[in-house]
């Protein structure tokens, strides 16, 4: 009897947890759909809105010039936009509430897509605007969200961000030609494959003289969690949605723990914290890097940097490259390139618009995001910021690398970071063992960690335990 009293007490309470989490998730979904209705398509007027924009568009003049444009367009309805003057990295789940965030923010899709669970951002009529058939299905995805069985979108997309590497041309040996071109294609070897980058960079640390070849920090994991995609490994499992799986550690990953070990060996220290990254635009304008790996939207800070040195606009034209990132060799070994190459497939971004569900006006703000990414601001982006447009229409128009790097998203050549907010959880077990492993490039005898492929994967199998403990175990 007791038996069936406590089959029948169990059973009630599952039935009170499944109709609980239904209405949890019926009120997120009506929460949502109530979002959406806020776009009634009457303009609040008399207001003043403040939007969130990136670092360098405010130091380039970018923002300046959109928010003059957008005033001049809206001044009969006394719309008016100003900086939100606002930390670029502004926590709206926190700050919204009080009053503090912004009515728009623009920001990378890992960081807007943690706000739809708590309902921080309003989901947008995407149909309304007029990029909507010219960005990809992928650059849309990055923004969706399914909520309640509905699926909404809650970004807008801008640009696709993805490293590239940025040389100096005149700083090629002469003899680049004969002697550093192989496949005899017209492109220099070291800028087409990482042996050969690699061994070029080596050639001159050896030579001495301060100079380096090849120069990039290790602290930002986002420009070095490609190395271990391309050997298999990956971040979330179901296409970066599953945060249970997690697998940086996958496959031969460990082939890229030692690409990263190896070009630390051609640097020197400063690859292990952030000189390298904060110094990187005015040591290619000296010269004292030939090349480095940054993203497309801070072009124009190299450009400064080098006309300050005292380059014309004709000679850094002509001379600071920008291209894809190299082949890495399918043995994922820097010194062995007998079993070919293969593609480097890096992390990259979406950075777009999203609207706070704080603002007070929903439509005004939706008015901003439509101009701002409006065909003519998404051009004149491009022009000031270097950016790689998501709309294709703006991206065909421009050619060269934009292109480029809108293909390799398309072919899976780029990774988009996990729109989840999990994804907040990889950056410091990621950060820690890259530095490590660029240090361990300066070690020596028993202080070695990192000599053998083995000790480099069983290091990824603990950062994946880690960043799985950091979401699920230690909260």
């Amino acid at each position: 009897m007791s038996r069936n009293l406590s089959a029948v007490v169990a059973h009630v309470a599952l039935i009170l947890v499944v109709v609980i989490v239904i209405g949890i998730l019926g009120s997120v979904a009506s929460a949502t759909s109530a979002g959406a209705e806020k776009f009634t398509g009457e303009l609040e007027e008399n207001v003043t809105l403040r939007v969130l924009e990136n670092d360098t568009a405010i130091k380039q003049g970018y923002l300046a010039e959109l928010i003059e444009a957008f005033n001049e367009e809206y001044k009969d309805r006394n719309i008016t936009v100003q900086d939100a003057n606002m930390d670029q990295y502004i926590d709206l789940e926190n700050d919204g509430p009080y009053g503090y965030g912004p009515d728009i923010l623009y920001q990378a899709n890992d960081r807007i897509m943690r706000y739809p669970e708590g309902r921080h951002i309003l989901p947008l009529p995407a149909e309304e605007f007029d990029c909507f058939e010219e960005v990809s299905e992928k650059g849309w995805q990055a923004y969706r969200r399914t909520v309640g069985g509905q699926e909404y979108t809650f970004g807008i997309p801008v640009n696709v961000q993805g490293p590239l590497l940025y040389y100096r041309k005149d700083l090629l040996p002469e003899n680049w030609e004969s002697e550093w071109d192989d496949d005899q294609n017209g492109v220099p070897d070291m800028v087409e494959y990482w042996t050969d980058l690699y061994r070029f960079s080596k050639q001159i640390k050896e030579s001495g003289g301060g100079k380096f070849g090849y120069m990039r920090s290790f602290l930002e994991p986002y420009f070095s969690v490609g190395y271990l995609y391309s050997y298999g490994g990956y971040t979330f499992g179901n296409n970066n949605t599953d945060p249970s799986d997690i697998g940086h550690s996958a496959g031969n990953a460990e082939y890229g723990a030692r690409i990263i070990r190896q070009l630390a060996t051609v640097m020197d220290e400063r690859c292990i914290d952030d000189s390298v990254t904060t110094g990187a635009y005015a040591a290619i304008a000296s010269g004292e890097f030939f090349a480095t790996i940054t993203t497309p939207d801070v072009y124009t800070m190299f450009v400064d940097e080098m006309k300050a040195a005292g380059y014309s606009d004709e000679f850094i034209a002509e001379n600071l490259v920008t291209t894809y990132i190299p082949k890495l060799p399918a043995s994922g070994d820097l010194e062995d390139e007998s079993q070919g190459f293969i593609e480097c497939n890096m992390m990259g971004g979406i950075q777009g618009y999203a609207i706070s569900s704080y603002t007070k006006y929903p439509n005004a703000a939706l008015a901003f995001v439509k101009f701002a990414t409006s065909y003519q601001m998404i051009k004149r982006r491009n022009e000031l910021l270097g950016i790689v447009p998501a709309r294709k229409d703006v991206a065909d128009e421009v050619g060269g690398l934009s292109e480029v790097i809108n293909n390799n998203l398309e072919s899976g050549n780029i990774t988009v970071m996990p729109s989840i907010k999990e994804n907040a959880q990889i950056w410091t077990p990621l950060q820690t063992l890259f530095q490590d492993l660029a240090k361990d490039a300066f070690r020596t005898g028993a202080e070695v960690k990192y000599a053998t492929l083995e000790a480099m994967k069983e290091a990824l199998k603990k950062v994946d335990t880690q960043i799985y403990d950091s979401i699920f175990t230690l909260q």
